[in-house]
Formats: structure tokens, C-alpha cells, sequence
């Protein structure tokens, strides 16, 4: 007696799973229902069970749509008419004319050739034969792929030059060596570690996997691994079936747990972009949420007078460091300057 059994299909990576996600929305004026994505888009459909349990999938899906409007997509929910509360017929789709280019905004011919030989690059060098195959269809549609290539793929480069090695080791479960310089330390450590999942949190990539100096899960920053990844020999056995999810999961709770609290000037930049991120635009001061004191300090920092931190300390400190370690370095810059020009 033989038992059928169904081959792990291969992993789309995630930048990729997000650009044919844009395209499809793009090219469909109604918009596509939760069913159609998962079960005909490139990423999704590879696991899509039909009649069978999609849960990790459509969570997946949830997490996909966050991401895409972080990166400034209009992604719009479409409720159909009658049928109010039913989240199954609800339409998933990118109005085209939001996301075209300005009307004032316009290319010369020599412009619009060196902007379509950029995509063409970019797909040629980035995409996967089946996602190739995928925009031959879109064009047999009448869809033009290449309004959506140049609008859309250099957003999804990911600047880490990290995550192309770690994507990789983590496709063939190989383990991989790298410095990592945690904050308040001098200087960066190796690191042994097993990649299990890259997940994509407040618009920052991190690597989850197993620490093996430490034989215990870790939660990497993508931009504080400085140098190469290098990919070792040493495979690992460890499953990473929800291990995308628990890294997540953890970021969130981390996330929940700290909360500042900020004066901000109103009608700066500081303002438009931390009302967006606080629980109550009302609130004075605001109440914003953050996963890292340091990433979240080097922010505030940047804003220089027009935020004052109140709590919590741990973050206000760190503000305050920054702030003084800059007016050092140009204190000695131009103590440095004026001595240079002194000496002339």
C-alpha cells in the first residue's frame, strides 16, 4: 500500500511574494477576493490548500498587506453591495490612478528609454522564471507590466546587504557566520547561527534563528550585522514551520510592552510622522509605541528641538546622548576648522 504524499513546494522569497501580490491588484479593476490571491498568486498559491486548512496562509496575507501599505501602496478593501459583514466576498484591490505618477510629472524619450532599460534589469536579474512567466500572461491580459516595474520594484530592494546570503543559507538550512554589534558595545561579536525565518517588523528586516554559542532562538537586526554573511558548510536540522510567526509574535509583544511618551512641536516633520504612529493623535503628549530604545532614540534624536522624550528614562537618556555626542563632534569640527585656518 502506498501513501501519497505532498512535496514541501519551493519558497518564494518575500520581496517577491509582495511584487506579485502589487501586480495582480494592479491589474484587476475590481479587485480579487482573499480566495483568488491565495490560490493564483505567485508566493501564496504554492502553499494555497484548496478546501483544506489555510490559516498560516491567510495570516500571511494579513502581514503581506501592513507591509505593502508601509511602503506607500493605496491597497483599498472593497465591500461588495448586500453583502455588508461578509468577509469572504470582501475585494482586495490598488486603484491604479492613485498610484500613477503625478499628471505634471512627465519623461522625455530618452528618459523613459534609460527608465524602461532600469526595469528590464532589474526583472531580468531579480525575478524567478515562473514570476517572468507570470508577466508574459499579464501583457497576453492587455496588462503592460512595465508602468507597474518601474513604479514599484526599486521600492522593494531591501538596503541590507544581509539578506540576500541570509535568504539563501536559509533555503538550502545551511548555518551562517556574522558580526553583530549590539548597541553599547565597541565592538561587534561573531555570530553562529542557524536561519529560521526573515520577517520584516515597523519597516526593519530581522533574522530569527538559533544562536549556537548561546543554543538558544535569537532575533537579529538586519542593518547591525556589519560585513559579509558567510555561509558555512554545517547544515542544520531545525523545522522552521512557524517560526516566522513566533518571531513576529515576540516583536509585537515587545512592541505592546514599551510605550513613550513625547511633547512634540505641532506642524513639524516630527509631527507628521509620529501622529501616524500614536495611539491617540488627541493625546498631549503623545503616546507612540516602539520595539528597540535605541533605534527608536537614533529617530527622536534626528528631530533634534521639535521632540522633548518624558518617559521613559531608559529612552530619554539615550536621546540625551546622542544629542550631546553630536554637539561634540561638531564642537571638535570646528575647533578643528578655526585651528586650521589659524595655522594658514
Amino acid at each position: 500500500m502506498f501513501e501519497s504524499t505532498r512535496a514541501t513546494p519551493p519558497r518564494v522569497p518575500v520581496e517577491e511574494r509582495l511584487f506579485s501580490l502589487v501586480l495582480a491588484l494592479l491589474a484587476s479593476e475590481q479587485g480579487l477576493t482573499k480566495a483568488e490571491i491565495l490560490s493564483t498568486v505567485q508566493g501564496y498559491r504554492q502553499r494555497f490548500v484548496r478546501g483544506g486548512d489555510n490559516t498560516s496562509l491567510e495570516r500571511q496575507f494579513e502581514r503581506d498587506k501592513d507591509d505593502v501599505r508601509e511602503l506607500g501602496i493605496p491597497l483599498e478593501t472593497v465591500e461588495p453591495p448586500g453583502e455588508s459583514g461578509n468577509n469572504q466576498l470582501l475585494r482586495y484591490r490598488i486603484p491604479k490612478g492613485e498610484y500613477d505618477l503625478p499628471a505634471e510629472v512627465t519623461f522625455s524619450p530618452a528618459e523613459i528609454g534609460v527608465l524602461s532599460l532600469a526595469g528590464t534589469v532589474w526583472r531580468e536579474g531579480s525575478l524567478s522564471d515562473e514570476s517572468q512567466r507570470a508577466l508574459h500572461k499579464l501583457r497576453a491580459l492587455g496588462v503592460e507590466s512595465s508602468d507597474p516595474l518601474i513604479g514599484y520594484a526599486p521600492r522593494l530592494r531591501t538596503r541590507e546587504s544581509a539578506f540576500g546570503p541570509l535568504n539563501t543559507a536559509m533555503d538550502r538550512k545551511l548555518e551562517v557566520t556574522f558580526d553583530y554589534l549590539k548597541p553599547g558595545d565597541e565592538h561587534a561579536r561573531r555570530r553562529r547561527v542557524a536561519p529560521l525565518a526573515l520577517v520584516q517588523h515597523e519597516g526593519r528586516w530581522h533574522v530569527h534563528g538559533i544562536d549556537r554559542d548561546a543554543e538558544d532562538s535569537r532575533t537579529f537586526l538586519l542593518s547591525r550585522i556589519l560585513g559579509a554573511v558567510t555561509t558555512t558548510r554545517r547544515s542544520f536540522t531545525e523545522d522552521n514551520a512557524g517560526s516566522a510567526d513566533r518571531a513576529l509574535a515576540d516583536l509585537r509583544a515587545l512592541y505592546e510592552s514599551q510605550c513613550a511618551l513625547l511633547d512634540v512641536r505641532p506642524d513639524t516633520e516630527a509631527a507628521r510622522r509620529l501622529l501616524t504612529r500614536a495611539l491617540d493623535r488627541d493625546d498631549a503628549p503623545l503616546r507612540v509605541h516602539y520595539t528597540d530604545v535605541n533605534v527608536f532614540a537614533d529617530e527622536l534624536a534626528g528631530y533634534g528641538p521639535e521632540v522633548l522624550v518624558r518617559e521613559p528614562a531608559a529612552l530619554r537618556d539615550a536621546v540625551i546622548e546622542r544629542l550631546r555626542r553630536t554637539l561634540r563632534n561638531h564642537t571638535a569640527q570646528a575647533v578643528s576648522d578655526r585651528s586650521e585656518g589659524e595655522s594658514r
